[in-house]
């Protein structure tokens, strides 16, 4: 009897030691919308265990909307919430002191419906388009700084323009009420798996516009003071999630038990959702994609002004968090 107890009270010892290296550097609490693609990533994160595995404890708070993640980050219940750089300049611009590390550069898609007559930006002249995010949306302001540019066309003027909810204009098209729609990539990718064609993806529109790196588009967006504060625990976070993402892109076995979470309705959707996901992956994050997002900064605030962009006429200085790089 003695031998099995004090083995056992060896191994209870062990674990308490493995809990308290698990939470040496403290905890990340992120802020996400309770269906959105990001809890795909933290969840592989937590059951994988490579929060403990970094010695932080990673915490998933769920919220209802992407204004409510706002309102949580800026008053203090998380630590970090999703969002893209382009609303991180502006805060900084006015004083928020925010700042971003990549999570995807999968942005959107401009689709069509099966056998559709609309090849190019030029046959949308007259058509009935859908547009999610509305009038400045980033994903529209780019798509019509493409259309000016290769076709010199007022897009916005030669469309019948109708915003809405990216699940109402899935439905709008699904049902012949529009002839395109430029959507969010995984409602895109659900219309992909039901047939509708990808035109263009805005990932493509930036790169014809010369953008020549990948610029992840979505990231995890904290305040500088607090990353200042817990500088190791903002690098474990990053690599937790770097190794997060090399899991999703190599492990079928790893998206097989995630499924229940991408609400896939069927074989085709979970994996038009898998690829798109993987397409997101950013494999790359340096001087020369800092850069770039400088260079697709400018460009965005000229399409979409002060309405966009705010006080801000160029990227603001510590927008990216300068030691996460990859």
């Amino acid at each position: 009897m003695g031998l099995p107890a004090a083995v056992a009270a060896a191994v209870l010892v062990a674990g308490w030691g493995w809990a308290a290296n698990a939470a040496d550097l403290g905890t990340v609490r992120v802020g996400v919308l309770e269906f959105g693609t990001v809890n795909w990533e933290l969840d592989v994160i937590k059951e994988n265990g490579l929060d403990a595995k970094r010695g932080f404890d990673l915490e998933v708070q769920g919220f209802a909307s992407g204004q409510a993640t706002n309102v949580a980050l800026q008053g203090g219940a998380v630590d970090m919430i999703v969002d893209d750089w382009l609303w991180v300049s502006r805060q900084r611009a006015e004083g928020q002191m925010l700042t971003f590390v990549p999570f995807s550069s999968t942005v959107g898609a401009l689709m069509v419906p099966p056998g559709s007559e609309i090849t190019s930006l030029e046959d949308l002249q007259g058509k009935k388009l859908g547009i999610v995010g509305g009038p400045i949306d980033k994903s529209w302001l780019l798509i019509q700084g493409l259309a000016a540019e290769r076709h010199q066309m007022d897009l916005a003027s030669v469309v019948e323009a109708v915003y809405g909810a990216p699940p109402l204009m899935s439905q709008q098209i699904e049902a012949g009420a529009l002839d395109a729609v430029l959507t969010y990539w995984h409602f895109a990718a659900r219309l992909e798996a039901k047939g509708f064609e990808q035109l263009l993806g805005v990932e493509d529109a930036v790169r014809q516009l010369g953008i020549e790196t990948e610029v992840p588009q979505l990231g995890y967006v904290f305040f500088e003071a607090w990353a200042e504060a817990n500088p190791e625990l903002v690098q474990a976070f990053a690599d937790a999630s770097r190794e997060a993402k090399a899991l999703l892109r190599t492990s079928d076995a790893e998206w097989e038990r995630i499924r229940p979470l991408t609400r896939a309705e069927d074989d085709a959707t979970f994996a038009a959702l898998k690829a798109r996901f993987r397409e997101g992956i950013p494999d790359h994050w340096g001087e020369a994609e800092r850069a770039d997002a400088a260079r697709l900064y400018d460009l965005l605030a000229k399409l979409g002004g002060e309405e966009l962009v705010g006080r801000a006429a160029e990227l603001q200085p510590g927008t990216f968090w300068p030691p996460v790089t990859f």
